[in-house]
C-alpha cells in the first residue's frame, strides 16, 4: 500500500467517525458523576420514605432526639453505598444517556 493510500484511508475513516468536540470526554465523565449523584439522591429519598414509620423513642435502643438528627445522615451514606456498588439500580446510567443525548441536539 501506498502513502497516499494509507493517507486516504485515515481521511476516509475520520470522516466517518462522529466528530466530538474537544472537552467531549470530560462532558461524558461530568455526566456519569452527576447521573450518580442524582442516583445517589433518589435512594436518599426513598430510604427516607422507607425509615419514617420506624418507632425511633420506643424499644430498647431508641435514639431519641439525637437519632432523628443523625439518620437524614445515615441514610444519605447507606445511598451513597448502594449508588456505588456495581450499578447501583441502573438509575444513574439512564440519567447520564439523558443528558448527553439532550447535549447533542
Amino acid at each position: 500500500m501506498t502513502a497516499a493510500a494509507a493517507m486516504l484511508d485515515q481521511a476516509q475513516m475520520a470522516a466517518s467517525q462522529p466528530r466530538q468536540a474537544p472537552g467531549h470526554t470530560a462532558n461524558i465523565a461530568r455526566a456519569k458523576q452527576v447521573g450518580k449523584q442524582f442516583e445517589s439522591m433518589f435512594m436518599s429519598q426513598m430510604l427516607n420514605h422507607m425509615f419514617t414509620g420506624i418507632d425511633r423513642e420506643g424499644g430498647m435502643f431508641g435514639g431519641g432526639h439525637a437519632e432523628a438528627m443523625f439518620r437524614p445522615m445515615l441514610l444519605d451514606e447507606y445511598a451513597k453505598m448502594i449508588s456505588n456498588r456495581g450499578n447501583g439500580i441502573g438509575l444513574a446510567d439512564q440519567v447520564t444517556r439523558a443528558m448527553l443525548a439532550h447535549q447533542e441536539v
